[in-house]
């Protein structure tokens, strides 16, 4: 049924009806040793390195998947261009399954031109930075493309806080559109917010979102020091095996992308603790 013959309240229930199935049936490859989850990488972690570099240091990291970001998949890479780039990712064995954080307003045309391209790169959802004027455009396309829109909240910004700062704010947001409108929350930032006295929780933070998790930024950070240390660190406050019980009751079968923002130089040997302790944590709920 084309979007434009329903009303609004039609148009939902449908949306709701089939969101769920559509995501699943293009749910990530899974890796054993993540108790089923697809575990991947943010890859502006490796934002000082050019795309096979960064290919290179996930496929050693023993990931398969990654979300990408703008350097390293370009959004106005030339039809040939993103045929090499893929070519790349396929002969490194790491899936672009998300790309992002991407903005998006009202300007139709504009959200288009980027679902193509993430159809064209081949994701299941695009991180997002949207504007409140910008869903009535975003429900449109995700029924078009089934693809995701994940909203991105991205802590302290200025003497402030960004707008999609909490799930709470997100999901009153989304609440009444598609249903592939969602979340791909970032733990580190959540635990940012603590900066500005906003203490939130983000297991808590993933159960308010529920069914609209469709990825999540793995990360753990030090207030005090203002810096992204490994999980398992004791300066760290962020509950991994308890992220991955909560998205296991969930059901998730987003992405989750580990994301370290700090030894941009260097940062493979922090990120293989954050691998290994992620697939522990796993392996002790499998």
């Amino acid at each position: 049924m084309a979007t434009q013959n329903l009303n609004r309240r039609s148009f939902l229930a449908a949306a709701t009806a089939t969101a769920a199935g559509v995501f699943a049936t293009r749910s990530a490859p899974a890796a054993d040793d993540f108790a089923g989850f697809a575990v991947g990488v943010q890859s502006y972690t490796f934002r000082n390195f050019d795309l096979e570099q960064m290919l290179k240091r996930t496929k050693e990291l023993g990931l398969k998947s990654a979300e990408f970001y703008s350097k390293h998949i370009p959004v106005d890479s030339t039809p040939d261009k993103l045929k090499a780039i893929l070519a790349l990712c396929k002969e490194y064995e790491v899936a672009p399954l998300g790309f992002g954080v991407s903005a998006f307003s009202k300007d139709h045309d504009k959200n288009k031109k980027m679902f193509d391209f993430g159809k064209a790169v081949g994701v299941k959802y695009l991180s997002a930075d949207p504007s409140m004027d910008s869903f009535d455009s975003l429900d449109k396309l995700c029924e078009e493309y089934k693809i995701a829109i994940a909203i991105h909240p991205h802590g302290p910004a200025g003497k402030g806080r960004h707008q999609w700062w909490s799930a709470e704010v997100i999901l009153k947001a989304v609440k009444n559109h598609h249903k592939l409108i969602g979340t791909c929350l970032d733990t580190g930032h959540l635990i940012r917010m603590t900066q500005l006295e906003e203490k939130l929780d983000p297991v808590e933070q993933i159960k308010v979102m529920g069914d609209r998790n469709f990825a999540l930024h793995l990360k753990d950070h030090d207030n005090k020091k203002k810096t992204d240390v490994p999980f398992g660190d004791p300066t760290g406050v962020l509950d991994v095996p308890a992220v991955l019980k909560t998205l296991k009751a969930l059901k998730f079968t987003g992405h989750i992308a580990i994301e370290y923002e700090a030894n941009a130089n260097d940062p493979s040997p922090d990120m293989k603790k954050c691998v290994a302790f992620v697939k522990q944590a796993a392996g002790k709920l499998a």
